[in-house]
């Protein structure tokens, strides 16, 4: 009962961080000019439109099924979505704004940490301390993996606005194969960058709640 109640924490922590991101990005590029994902539906309570079967539901469900088997290898929560419909053309100021849609999924999971840093502080239950510790490790983990330069994260957007044109299109366009970049580092090549982004993640936990992921 006690893995059942864990894997039900971490999928819940993992979907509302997920939805959270992928909201906040549409609503961002909504607000800066860009209608596109209003008529595709991402500013819809309805998460369908957002789904990728490999990012959102697959690779989570991963996840969940290692914590909760208590397997060795259990890896830092992550999911993602389906690339956002987005036409910078459109964008009021252009480049600076897509930097800011860009950093906006990130920065929500950054602002929904630090408001969970706050009720870390609490005295609670051990149940009720083990749920919000999962919400805090789960949602700033997508803060630091979000912002990694992986071809199709935010980080790789961000990135990309700096190279020279030729540079920019070729990496751009990797990011059709983020779901193989995805499993090379969780599954085959998952050393360095998770030791990166775990080590990042207890500096963020130190700084919004006091202690280490």
């Amino acid at each position: 009962m006690d893995r059942l109640l864990l894997a039900l924490e971490l999928a819940g922590s993992m979907g509302v961080a997920l939805l959270l991101r992928e909201h906040v990005r549409a609503l961002v590029a909504d607000r800066l000019g860009d209608g596109s994902q209003r008529r595709f539906g991402w500013l819809r309570l309805d998460p369908r439109p957002k789904l990728d079967p490999l990012g959102s539901l697959i690779l989570p469900g991963l996840i969940v099924i290692l914590w909760a088997s208590g397997a060795g290898y259990q890896p830092p929560p992550f999911a993602y979505a389906k690339p956002m419909p987005l036409e910078p053309s459109w964008l009021r100021r252009g480049e600076r704004d897509a930097a800011w849609v860009a950093l906006a999924g990130p920065l929500a999971n950054l602002a929904l940490a630090v408001v969970i840093g706050v009720l870390v502080r609490i005295p609670m239950t051990p149940e009720a301390a083990r749920a919000t510790a999962i919400a805090l490790y789960t949602n700033v983990v997508f803060f630091v993996f979000h912002l990694m330069p992986i071809p199709g994260l935010d980080g790789a957007h961000l990135l990309a606005r700096v190279l020279p044109p030729r540079a920019r299109h070729t990496y751009e366009n990797l990011g059709e194969y983020l779901p193989l970049f995805v499993l090379l580092v969780f599954f085959l090549l998952a050393g360095p960058l998770l030791g990166i982004v775990q080590g990042l993640s207890n500096l963020v936990c130190r700084v919004v709640a006091g202690v280490p992921c």
